[in-house]
């Protein structure tokens, strides 16, 4: 709650670029198994629903933005053997914007090739 509050607040005086690993899957699409992971740390009802009150309140998820219906996009994998080969991931990591700078965004990249953690870089690019 403080913290919509204070993104709210920041959103009244100028656009808000809100980025990094929130630590939540939003929609089924955003992890690899749904079903099996329904009410786990990460894809409970509570945290879905604040990151639907996060976007309902002005704000968008770059990445949904520009692909809304891309499978298999994922930004988290566990360190369980062969499951990031396998690709059974997690999108959890975002760069969320202001409602407003939508149409500024050029490209939302997931770079699942880059290795050496068990999170892999995002990028947003956008024309200010």
């Amino acid at each position: 709650n403080e913290l919509l509050q204070y993104l709210c607040e920041l959103d009244q005086i100028k656009p808000v670029i809100y980025c990094g690993d929130l630590n939540v899957a939003h929609n089924e699409i955003d992890l690899k198994n749904p079903k099996s992971n329904d009410g786990n740390s990460g894809f409970t009802t509570e945290e879905r629903n604040k990151m639907t009150r996060l976007l309902d309140s002005g704000f968008v998820d770059s990445f949904r933005y520009v692909y809304p219906d891309a499978e298999g996009a994922y930004t988290w994998w566990s360190y369980m053997a062969k499951v990031r080969e396998r690709n059974i991931g997690w999108r959890i990591d975002y760069f969320i914007v202001s409602e407003r700078m939508k149409n500024a965004i050029k490209s939302a990249q997931i770079h699942c090739d880059v290795m050496g953690s068990d999170h892999c870089p995002i990028m947003l690019e956008m024309e200010i």
